[in-house]
């Protein structure tokens, strides 16, 4: 063994006790000081609800106890989406929220790291065997006034955490539909009618597709993004998304 590799772990070891020393990691939610680097404080990661089984089979709804492994939830057994399967990191509600934002409006893209890692390990039976990852996109105005597209960091943190390649542009948003923010379902599904495109229809056909988002709420927008990579040819479309609003009860 070289000396240099005996050495190489000493001195990231010790770069990062420097660094750590002058700026010391901070939770990614709250900001506190915490032992390690794109991690959350022990009160935030107790207040966040992580998804895990049981759930729906198809859209990943928790269930509170186990109904096998193909159970599926009575909104998918009543109307099957246009996507085959979602899943999502966790909760959103008072807890998760911050976090977010910090990432959506907050510029605090540097959390998109941490957050892909985590969609990484959610959707581990989306992206095995998935050809692209395809982020919603953004009508290039409010993309102009964001700088960034959330959808697409957390894309590329899943790409750089083992997942699949990313199409940044394989969806096109073709015009700019008013805030979904207060709109009840119905009229968030209307809104999005018709708001995305392919841009590269051949390099969608018979590709195996995960749409990556921030929030799945109604799930009208994935929805609408599904329906035109269906269109399209693709073989399979799954929905990786940070968190999911799960109405009271749900």
């Amino acid at each position: 063994m070289q000396v240099s590799e005996v050495l190489a772990p000493q001195l990231r070891r010790l770069g990062r006790a420097v660094v750590d020393g002058v700026l010391p990691p901070r939770c990614l939610a709250c900001g506190t000081i915490v032992d390690e680097p794109d991690a959350l404080c022990s009160p935030c990661w107790a207040g966040m609800t992580f998804f895990a089984p049981p759930w729906c089979a198809i859209c990943g709804l928790p269930f509170p106890h186990p109904m096998g492994e193909e159970a599926v939830c009575a909104d998918c057994a009543r109307q099957k989406p246009s996507w085959d399967r979602a899943r999502a990191v966790m909760r959103y509600d008072k807890h998760s929220r911050h976090l977010v934002l910090a990432l959506k409006h907050g510029d605090r893209t540097h959390v998109a790291r941490a957050l892909g890692r985590w969609m990484g390990r959610a959707g581990v039976e989306l992206l095995d065997g998935a050809d692209i990852i395809v982020p919603v996109p953004l009508h290039w105005t409010r993309l102009f006034t964001r700088r960034y597209n959330q959808a697409g960091l957390l894309a590329h943190a899943v790409r750089a955490a083992g997942g699949p390649p990313v199409m940044p542009d394989g969806l096109v948003r073709r015009r700019r539909t008013p805030s979904q923010g207060r709109l009840g379902p119905a009229a968030r599904a209307r809104n999005v009618r018709g708001a995305f495109a392919v841009r590269r229809g051949r390099d969608v056909k018979g590709k195996r597709i995960v749409l990556v988002d921030d929030v799945l709420t109604t799930g009208a927008t994935v929805e609408e993004c599904a329906r035109v990579l269906r269109r399209a040819g693709a073989a399979f479309v799954g929905v990786l998304t940070l968190s999911r609003a799960v109405r009271a009860g749900g």
